[in-house]
């Protein structure tokens, strides 16, 4: 780094402030730093201390400060401050722990590391890294390992046990293979064991649960939590607590305060029985001080390393420490008089004054943009710099060069910083072409002559300058001013929905035959010595059906809508479940013949051609401040060349609220605006219309485009002059409510129509947007997930792109879960006004909202809180909403119409009331309404507590505990309201016929009906195919043994197609649970001779030994002139009967042993079939696939 490093040692005070760091313990402060250049002084000082610790006032500036010691160091950690207040939570999300156990693991591995931290990280009480040590598990090829104690060790440091491993901080152990998912690593391991000795050790993916790479050598397992609990230390602990509880409790007895000795017993005996019991460590972090007695601070994790310590801004540093010091006190004293927590739970932060004392025998650099007196800490070797920000150019590349040629003059040595090579290389050439001598190199250990203009790849958040070494570094943001830093794409993506055969006994399942039942488990059953899986399925009146587990493609479980709704039953033997199918296939097929016909009249229409983007186009996109997410790109690009292309657009845009989906729409009303056209944008509400309004007009100001906006906030005078303008063709851009739709609206020439939330609208303004689409191109939005299974359906007949990628910039949301306390909600109010946020409060009853909103305001009476509700009148809930979005009210008590689009940066925490009274779905909405912005948010999921709905409670934790952000819960979530998406895209009919099948067989006939009305096949052609052999066709319960599991295999083993298929899920099969066995292998074989059967029209095999039969389906396009043929082939031992269903029979010799007899049917079943080949044309077969 001798580029940017070497100018610094002609500081005179260069010399001074490294000797003063020499020494250990030496101190030295600088002032006159400013933003980015601090860091510069930090690492030109650097005399290869293996740590630097790097502590500053807040997260987001130590955010700032991590970006920018990348260019520096690429081993920068952020080392986040525990969340000391909500201790109580009985969930956390582990994001802060893992990053935390990450810096841990860091510096036990001895590497040198730069950890960028706030002060608040050093005051919490930690474990001695001796502890942390003492439990890391290495593994290698030498390994022996026994699973029981393996298991019970990783429990103890904070591993969750689960059947698949699907999330940081969990494992499992099935029969010889054990995952483990790091909390720290990238992707899970597989330790695949041979008795007790490690066989192969690999890495796997998540999403697959395939393995990535082979041959891992060794493997080492650090912590999932920072606290960590054998059970010798749980005894131990336990047994301080009570006795501390005890004398607790009879304090406040002597002090007549019965309710508080009665709440804290309660309390530490239901954490005994929450141990104990269940298992559950989650919320001990509070109780650190009971099980170990000798804690530290995270500077103590250090001592005996070559260490720097830079404080940036002391006294800033300070006054915050102070008040996370008075806050903490503050609370706990509180807590604690109310009986609510032990006296040592408030010793588990350190004092300002303790921390300031650890770091005296630590070297420090203390950094100041002014001269500081009074701080904890002195300094003696006090010096001042001179450096200066640079000040930003506004896009102007003509002050920029003028800027350059002056420093040139000077002989000032300067270097340019872009994010990318290409940009950097092309900066340089820019620069030539302005007369500059400007240079790209990628030398970064280059020392720069006076007079030379250097553009280099790397970035900094912004650019300084030092007047008197003649120094300038220019950073891309001063020159473009985009000051949000583009982010790098994570690879470690959620889980999406991948099959959703996660069936529970109990379940509703639909058979594609015989209706709806409940799923009752897997049984197996054993017929003259062969055994097989049936899935056995219940019916009203008690009938029951067993299916073959190979048949299971026929099966899907039932969804619908509305979750809580139990569907009726079907009963065995009935015409009731035909009508119902019945009713709904020529529903389907009506709206399949409505899409077609829709298509083919938009295929014919010709639509207006607009232009390629031009250069402005360009320009107004490079200022969007954001990363374009992957999915963004691809449909910005879709609407683009639809509008290119001279077919009408009509693109469905799917997105979670906050994914850009406007933005999508910007760029496109710019590229309409450009070709002359006026652009539409219709949204459901007034305050929709006004945000959006400032959203176009802060994107548009730079360029001649006039927006103007119609809705209850303007005038009658205002309107009236919008709608003459829109005749006149002077107004480029309107937004409104559906005002737009109004008959005195006329346009001078329309070129695009943007709907906003489409299905909000009501069927009038649906008839209206219907005869305006007739001939403009649209773009619709919406933030219902609309399902990909109809997706792909509607392929083609509407134009969709989907958003799944959530924005880079977006920090994930911590949660909570506790029982309902009103401390805490005055803690999470308190806490965000404070970072000058504001909060959602939501309560979903709407006759006592109000009694609420007050009880909220007499906890926080320094906050302005207000409620809304949906059964306001319009235009109070209107003013409500605008208050709120203008930060004058800083509490809104609500119910759950905040899911409803509104996007509020400012908002960052969530408090839900009676949380466990909704439904999943729900939740993940309202979730998603928090966690705008770059900073950590929070939701908090409040609960009453009973004792008497322990199991129950218990339960629907978990439920909750698992849409923290780790599990399945979403996948749930995520279901409802794709379901929901689904009926809105399809309207209001479709959607009872949805509810009456079920939505995966809904999709199936819907996908079906397309097909065939395409031409793309018959409509006879619908038969399925049955194989019931003598084979043992199972999955040994050894094999996989959890259920769950067990039946997604089968389902994936039932849709095998081809060979290739069938050779990839073996080695899935091995790679996931080892050697596959014969009776699985003999599953696979018997699902590849369906496909094959299917293609040949038959459809059922019987096999039993010595004979097979195969039944025909009685209008399969044969040849019959060509089955003497056949028959001549077998020489008499097959035999074709055409009575009843024509079947053929063939008949052959017994082996006599039961193993060779399975392989022998098989053999000859596929032979028969390849032979049936010669009934048919060749194309025809084709058709049948």
């Amino acid at each position: 780094m001798n580029t940017l490093l070497a100018p610094l040692r002609e500081l005179g005070e260069y010399e001074e402030i490294t000797r003063a760091l020499m020494q250990s313990g030496g101190k030295a402060s600088v002032s006159g730093c400013v933003d980015s250049q601090k860091l510069h002084m930090i690492f030109g000082t650097d005399k290869d201390y293996e740590v630097k610790l790097i502590v500053t006032y807040s997260d987001i500036k130590a955010r700032e400060l991590l970006e920018d010691c990348r260019l520096y160091c690429r081993e920068s950690y952020f080392y986040p401050a525990k969340d000391l207040i909500f201790y109580q939570a009985d969930v956390h999300g582990n994001q802060l722990s893992k990053e935390r156990i990450g810096v841990q693991r860091r510096i036990l591995e001895g590497k040198p590391v730069t950890i960028v931290t706030t002060f608040a990280a050093l005051m919490a009480h930690q474990l001695p890294l001796s502890v942390i040590e003492d439990n890391v598990i290495c593994i290698d090829k030498d390994s022996v390992i026994e699973e029981r104690a393996l298991a019970r060790k990783l429990v103890a440091m904070g591993y969750e046990k689960s059947y698949q491993v699907e999330a940081p901080g969990q494992f499992s152990i099935r029969g010889g293979i054990v995952d483990i998912f790091d909390l720290t690593a990238e992707n899970p391991v597989r330790i695949e064991l041979w008795g007790d000795a490690v066989e192969s050790m690999r890495t796997f993916d998540v999403l697959s649960q395939r393995s990535i790479e082979e041959n891992v050598t060794q493997v080492c397992i650090y912590p999932a939590a920072e606290l960590i609990l054998p059970q010798p230390v749980i005894d131990e602990g336990f047994r301080r607590i009570e006795q501390d509880c005890k004398a607790r409790a009879k304090q406040f007895r002597e002090q007549t305060k019965p309710e508080e000795a009665y709440r804290l017993e309660t309390a530490v005996s239901d954490l005994r029985e929450q141990v104990t019991q269940f298992q559950n460590l989650v919320n001990l972090d509070s109780y650190i001080n009971y099980f170990y007695e000798d804690t530290m601070s995270f500077t103590d994790l250090f001592r005996n390393r070559r260490c720097c310590v830079y404080l940036d801004e002391p006294l800033r540093i300070e006054e915050h420490a102070r008040a996370v010091e008075l806050e903490f006190r503050e609370s706990m004293t509180n807590r604690a008089e109310k009986g609510y927590i032990l006296p040592k739970q408030m010793a588990v932060l350190f004092s300002v004054q303790e921390i300031l004392a650890k770091l005296e025998s630590e070297r420090i650099l203390a950094l100041s943009t002014m001269e500081f007196k009074s701080f904890g800490i002195k300094f003696p070797q006090r010096s001042a710099v001179s450096a200066r920000n640079i000040s930003s150019y506004n896009n102007s590349f003509a002050e920029l060069v003028k800027d350059l040629n002056h420093y040139k003059k000077q002989g000032y040595r300067v270097l340019l910083l872009s994010a990318s090579a290409t940009r950097a290389k092309r900066l340089a050439s820019d620069l030539m072409d302005e007369g500059l001598t400007a240079f790209y190199s990628e030398d970064s250990d280059r020392v720069l002559q006076p007079g030379e203009i250097m553009t280099y790849h790397g970035s900094v958040l912004k650019g300084f300058e030092y007047p008197l070494l003649k120094f300038v570094v220019i950073s891309e943001t001063d020159i473009f001013g985009r000051q949000q830093r583009k982010k790098k794409k994570k690879t470690y993506e959620g889980q999406k929905i991948q099959n959703f055969s996660d069936l529970k006994v109990g379940d509703y399942v639909v058979h594609e035959s015989h209706g709806l039942g409940v799923y009752k488990g897997i049984e197996k059953v054993a017929v003259d010595r062969v055994v097989k899986d049936y899935i056995k399925i219940e019916y009203r009146d008690g009938g029951n059906l067993y299916v073959l587990a190979t048949g299971l493609d026929v099966i899907q479980k039932y969804a619908s809508s509305d979750a809580a709704k139990k569907p009726k039953l079907n009963k065995l033997g009935t015409q009731e479940w035909t009508k119902t199918k019945s009713r709904v296939k020529a529903a389907v097929n009506e709206i399949a013949k409505d899409l077609v016909e829709l298509y083919a009249i938009r295929q014919q229409k010709e639509g207006f051609l607009f232009s390629k983007d031009t250069v402005w186009q360009q320009e107004f996109e490079e200022m969007f401040p954001f990363e374009e997410t992957g999915d963004q790109l691809l449909a910005i690009e879709a609407t683009k060349s639809d509008m290119e292309s001279p077919r009408i657009m009509d693109r469905l845009i799917c997105g979670d609220v906050g994914y850009g989906k406007t933005e999508i729409a910007i760029r496109a009303a710019f590229k309409a605006v450009q070709d002359g056209k006026q652009v539409a944008y219709l949204v459901p509400t007034t305050i929709l219309a006004q945000q959006h309004y400032n959203t176009f007009l802060q994107r548009m100001k730079d360029f001649p485009v006039r927006v103007e906006m119609m809705s209850r906030f303007r005038t009658a005078g205002e309107i009236k002059k919008t709608i003459e303008g829109l005749k006149k063709g002077l107004v480029d851009i309107v937004i409104g409510t559906h005002r737009l739709l109004s008959a005195d609206v006329i346009y001078k020439d329309l070129g695009l129509l943007v709907i906003d939330e489409e299905q909000r609208f009501g069927v009038r303004h649906k008839e209206k947007i219907k005869q305006i689409k007739d001939d403009v191109d649209v773009l619709t939005l919406t933030a219902t997930p609309i399902p990909r299974t109809l997706h792909m359906s509607l392929v083609g007949i509407r134009d969709m792109s989907v958003l799944e990628e959530a924005p880079g910039e977006r920090q994930p949301i911590q949660t909570y879960v506790m029982e309902y306390n009103e401390e805490m909600v005055r803690e999470a109010i308190v806490r965000e006004l404070s970072r000058q946020g504001q909060v959602y409060y939501v309560y979903n009853r709407v006759n006592n909202i109000e009694e609420i909103t007050s009880q909220v305001a007499r906890l926080v009476p320094e906050a302005n809180v207000a409620f809304a509700h949906g059964q306001m009148k319009e235009h109070e809930l209107e003013k409500i909403m605008f208050q709120f979005i203008n930060a004058e009210i800083d509490v809104l008590v609500a119910t759950t119409i905040i899911e409803t689009g509104l996007d509020i940066s400012n908002v960052n925490t969530m408090i839900i009331h009676d949380s466990d009274a909704m439904g999943l779905s729900q939740l993940y909405q309202l979730r998603g309404r928090v966690g705008r912005s770059n900073r950590t948010s929070y939701a908090f999921l409040m609960y009453k507590k009973d004792k008497m709905l322990k199991e129950i409670a218990e339960k629907r934790l978990q439920a909750i505990r698992e849409f923290t952000d780790l599990g399945s819960g979403f996948k749930i979530a995520m279901k409802d309201l794709e379901i929901r998406g689904a009926g809105n895209l399809l309207g209001e009919r479709q959607h009872g016929h949805m509810e009456a099948v079920g939505y995966d067989l809904y999709c199936k006939m819907l996908n079906e009906a397309v097909k065939t009305l395409k031409g793309m096949k018959k409509a006879e052609e619908d038969f399925d195919t049955y194989v019931d052999m003598d084979v043992d066709a199972f999955i040994p319960p050894e094999y996989i043994v959890n259920e769950v599991q067990k039946l997604e295999i089968y389902k994936r083993i039932a849709s095998l197609e081809n060979e290739a298929e069938c050779d990839d899920m073996r080695k899935e099969l091995k790679d996931r649970f080892g050697t596959v066995p014969k009776s699985v292998e003999n599953l696979i074989q018997i699902s590849l001779i369906r496909v094959m059967a299917h293609r040949r029209y038959v459809t059922e095999i019987k096999g039993k030994m010595g004979q097979i039969t195969f039944y025909m389906e009685p209008y399969a396009p044969v040849h019959v002139e060509r089955l003497p043929e056949l028959m001549a082939k077998y020489q008499g031992v097959l035999e074709f009967s055409a009575k009843g269903t024509p079947n053929f029979v063939l008949k052959y010799k017994k082996y006599g042993l039961i193993e060779k007899e399975a392989e022998l049917m098989m053999s000859y079943t596929n032979k028969v079939l390849t032979d049936f080949m010669m009934l048919y044309d060749a194309q025809q077969v084709c058709a049948a696939t």
